[in-house]
C-alpha cells in the first residue's frame, strides 16, 4: 500500500521536495509523437505558464523545473512562515487567483459588511485555504487538472491524463538539494533533447541563463559568451528570474531565505556536469571540479552519477543517513528504502 502523502511531508525536517508527474496511456505531454505523427510541443508553454501561475498564488516557490515529453520535474520549496503571516484578505486574494471562492469571500473582498457569524464562518474556511496554499498535493492538483482538461479536449479523449499519484522525495540537506536540482536541470541534456544546459528550453536553468544574458546586455562591461562558461561572479541576486526561487548566497544560511548557494557557483556546476554527461564526454571526470563540491564535501564522480540517476537510488527521503533515520523515527518507521544509498552519497566521509 502506498504511504500516505501527509506522512512524507515534514516541514520541520525540510521545506524542499522533488516532485515528478507522469502521463498515462502512453500520452504525450509535449514534443513530437513519432507513433501518431502529432506534434504537442505547444503544450510545454501551457505547462510552464500554469506552473508559474500556481506558484504565484501558493506559498510554494519553484527552485527548479524541467518539462519533458511525457513527464515533468519540480523542486519545490514550501514557505510556511510566509503563508502563516498572510492576513485574512491576503489568503482570500491568493485563493481567488485560482478559484472563485464562496459567497462570503466574494462579499468580503468587495468590501461588504459581514455579520459576526458570517465572519467566523469565513475565517474557518480561509484557514482551510491557508493550509492548502502550502500543500504540495494541492499545488500539483492545481497544476495538473487544467492541463489534463486541455489535453483531453485536444486529443478528443476522456479519462486520466496524469498518473493518479505523483512522485515526491523530501530533500533533507544541501547536498541532496544541490544534486536534485542539477538532475532536474540536466534532464534535457541527459535525454539528448539539448546539447548543453543553456540550449534547453522550458527549464529553470534556461530561464536563469537567459536572465544572466539580459544583465550582460544591460552592462557592457561584462564580456559574455554564448556558452554557459561565463564570467558570472557579479550576478545581482535581485535580478534573478521572476517566478523562480532566488539564490540567497553561501551555504549554511536559513533555507527559507532562498536557495543556500551562489547562483554563479550553481551555473558553473551545471555547465561542468552537463559537459560530462554529453555522449562525447561519457565517463570523463574533469580535474577542475567546481569549488562548491569541495565546500559541501561531495565527491565529483558521485555527484555526476546523481545528476544522471537521482530518482532510482532513493525512495521518499533523500539526505544524510542520520537525518533520514531521525525522520523515520519521528514517523514511527523502522526502515526506509534507499538508506544504504544515502550512506554512500550523502553521509560525511
Amino acid at each position: 500500500m502506498p504511504t500516505p502523502r501527509k506522512t512524507l511531508v515534514s516541514l520541520d525536517a525540510t521545506p524542499y521536495y522533488h516532485c515528478v508527474s507522469r502521463c498515462v496511456r502512453q500520452a504525450f505531454l509535449c514534443g513530437a509523437d513519432t507513433f501518431s505523427g502529432k506534434d504537442f510541443e505547444h503544450r510545454r508553454q501551457w505547462l510552464e505558464d500554469r506552473l508559474l501561475t500556481v506558484a504565484a498564488a501558493f506559498s510554494i516557490d519553484i527552485a527548479a523545473y524541467a518539462i519533458m515529453s511525457n513527464h515533468y520535474h519540480l523542486v519545490l520549496c514550501i514557505n510556511r512562515e510566509r503563508a502563516l503571516g498572510w492576513s485574512l484578505r491576503e489568503v482570500i486574494e491568493h485563493w481567488h487567483q485560482l478559484f472563485k471562492g464562496g459567497d462570503l469571500s466574494q462579499r468580503f473582498i468587495a468590501g461588504e459588511s459581514l455579520s459576526d457569524i458570517e465572519r467566523d464562518a469565513l475565517c474557518v474556511e480561509v484557514e482551510g485555504w491557508r493550509e492548502r496554499l502550502m500543500s504540495i498535493s494541492w499545488f500539483m492538483r492545481c497544476t495538473n487538472e487544467p492541463i489534463a482538461r486541455q489535453a483531453n479536449v485536444e486529443d478528443e479523449a476522456t479519462g486520466r491524463f496524469w498518473e493518479g499519484r505523483f512522485k515526491s522525495q523530501a530533500l533533507l540537506d544541501e547536498k541532496a538539494l544541490l544534486a536534485c536540482m542539477a538532475y532536474v536541470d540536466l534532464n534535457p541534456v541527459r535525454a539528448k533533447l539539448a546539447d548543453t544546459p543553456e540550449q534547453s528550453e522550458y527549464t529553470s536553468i534556461g530561464q536563469r541563463i537567459r536572465q544572466v544574458n539580459k544583465q550582460a546586455i544591460k552592462r557592457p562591461d561584462r564580456q559574455m559568451k554564448p556558452s554557459l562558461r561565463l564570467q558570472v561572479q557579479q550576478i545581482d541576486p535581485r535580478e534573478q528570474p521572476v517566478g523562480l526561487l532566488a539564490f540567497s548566497g553561501g551555504t549554511g544560511k536559513d533555507w527559507s531565505a532562498g536557495l543556500p548557494f551562489r547562483l554563479d557557483d550553481y551555473l558553473q556546476l551545471v555547465d561542468w556536469s552537463g559537459r560530462i554527461i554529453r555522449e562525447d564526454k561519457k565517463g570523463a571526470i574533469a580535474a577542475d571540479a567546481p569549488a562548491i563540491l569541495q565546500r559541501l564535501e561531495m565527491d565529483a564522480s558521485q555527484f555526476v552519477y546523481l545528476s544522471q540517476h537521482f530518482e532510482s537510488p532513493f525512495k521518499n527521503l533523500v539526505g544524510a543517513a542520520h537525518k533520514v533515520r531521525k525522520i523515520c523515527q519521528a514517523m514511527g518507521q523502522n526502515w526506509v528504502q534507499g538508506i544504504s544509498q544515502c550512506e554512500r552519497f550523502f553521509s560525511s566521509q
